[in-house]
């Protein structure tokens, strides 16, 4: 049985696809809720959809301040602006955090195994958001094994429950909801801009 794509995903595909000269096409903003009850918003890189499925993936390193906040609380929201086409992306939803001790290493694995080597050096470096250290070697540590990832390389899945699609093209502008219903199916609704 062949899983039907949401009606967002290929408007988001389509998006991704003529945007795909322009290289920061692929950085989007995702908010999380910190640990005193306000936003905290930062940009990340999109790492492509999980298969099977709709989940965005992203990664990051389990030392960040991010996965106190998902911890704690794991609704998030994404904000993506495609500049070539003048279409935003607001997407609301969850995030699941894959690490070392997750069920789902196979996806993991994947990811880890597709970074280039200076993104992989990435997670050897000193703790995210500590005093700069003064020494320049801590951040050219050896990789152990660059087929495995490191203890610290976290895989977010991303779980949408709601997308804003806005086109900036056209007068007036067009926008449209994508939301599931209490049955989890996917419905469409024409909003004004």
């Amino acid at each position: 049985m062949t899983k039907t794509l949401p009606p967002w995903r290929p408007i988001l595909s389509r998006a991704l696809h003529r945007n795909r000269s322009l290289p920061n096409a692929r950085y989007f903003q995702l908010a999380t809720v910190n640990l005193q009850g306000n936003p905290a918003n930062r940009t990340v890189v999109f790492r492509g959809f999980f298969n099977p499925g709709n989940q965005l993936q992203i990664i990051t390193d389990s030392r960040s301040e991010k996965i106190n906040h998902i911890n704690n609380y794991f609704a998030s929201e994404i904000c993506w602006y495609f500049p070539k086409t003048r279409e935003q992306f607001r997407i609301t939803g969850n995030l699941t955090i894959i690490d070392e001790n997750h069920e789902n290493q196979t996806s993991r694995l994947t990811v880890w195994q597709n970074l280039s080597n200076s993104a992989k050096q990435q997670f050897t470096w000193p703790h995210p958001g500590q005093t700069l250290t003064e020494n320049e070697q801590d951040f050219f540590q050896e990789i152990p094994s660059r087929n495995q990832p490191l203890s610290n390389f976290i895989l977010l899945l991303f779980n949408p429950k709601k997308v804003d699609h806005l086109e900036l093209r056209g007068n007036p502008h067009q926008r449209t909801f994508y939301y599931l219903d209490n049955n989890q199916n996917w419905m469409t609704q024409a909003v004004n801009p």
